[in-house]
């Protein structure tokens, strides 16, 4: 199972066209790219159902994958589509309160995640919560997979400490997060070969131990 060449053309040829005229007119090459998508997330999740108990066998793939029409009510990008395809899966699709694996499959790279983009405010107090009682565990999880606590993403991040924790904080750098993610980039070549859906599983599993750590935070 793979994302096909077909799916990587379309999506490189729809940035340099992006209206609705040209949408239209290949309309039959969105629908065999938007299949192709489609299958590779089926596959996907059968696939974490047997690594993870929180992914099960009956999600529905359509529920995980977004839309590629683009809100432009609020952007100054008036472009009427996303150049790329994405998903966000878990049992309840794509819109999840808590942490979900993610896939974007674009032509230059195909980005995978597995975390909590931007918890409410009750789950990331819990969160930090759990980082500060219990940070040993969060360690011993990211090396299971081969991770380090570097390896989590630090772009959306406080300025200064959060409410109830001080600067000598010896994790405070963690818990200045807002989003807790591992993340890793895999090339277009990888996700055209024979071997993309194992490639993607394998990097899904490593996190796996961290995404847990999350789930018990918020007693999941």
């Amino acid at each position: 199972m793979k994302i096909e060449k077909s799916t990587f053309d379309f999506l490189l040829s729809l940035r340099e066209n992006n209206n609705r005229e040209w949408f239209q007119e290949h309309k039959n090459e969105y629908d065999q790219a938007h299949q192709n998508v489609l299958e590779f997330i089926e596959a996907i999740i059968l696939r974490l159902a047997d690594l993870d108990p929180h992914i099960h066998t009956d999600i529905s793939a359509k529920k995980c994958l977004f839309r590629i029409y683009r809100d432009v009510r609020f952007s100054k990008n008036k472009d009427p589509y996303k150049s790329w395809f994405a998903a966000g899966i878990s049992v309840d699709g794509r819109k999840l309160a808590g942490p979900e694996y993610y896939i974007h499959v674009a032509p230059e790279d195909t980005f995978l995640a597995v975390g909590y983009w931007r918890p409410e405010k009750q789950h990331l107090e819990a969160i930090r919560q759990e980082i500060d009682y219990n940070a040993k565990d969060l360690f011993t999880a990211l090396e299971k997979g081969g991770w380090n606590a570097e390896n989590m993403s630090s772009e959306d991040r406080l300025s200064r400490p959060p409410a109830g924790y001080t600067v000598d904080n010896e994790n405070i750098e963690i818990l200045k997060n807002r989003s807790f993610i591992l993340s890793k980039n895999l090339s277009r070549k990888e996700m055209e070969s024979t071997k993309a859906l194992d490639k993607v599983i394998e990097t899904y599993a490593s996190m796996i131990p961290f995404k847990q750590f999350i789930h018990t935070a918020l007693d999941q």
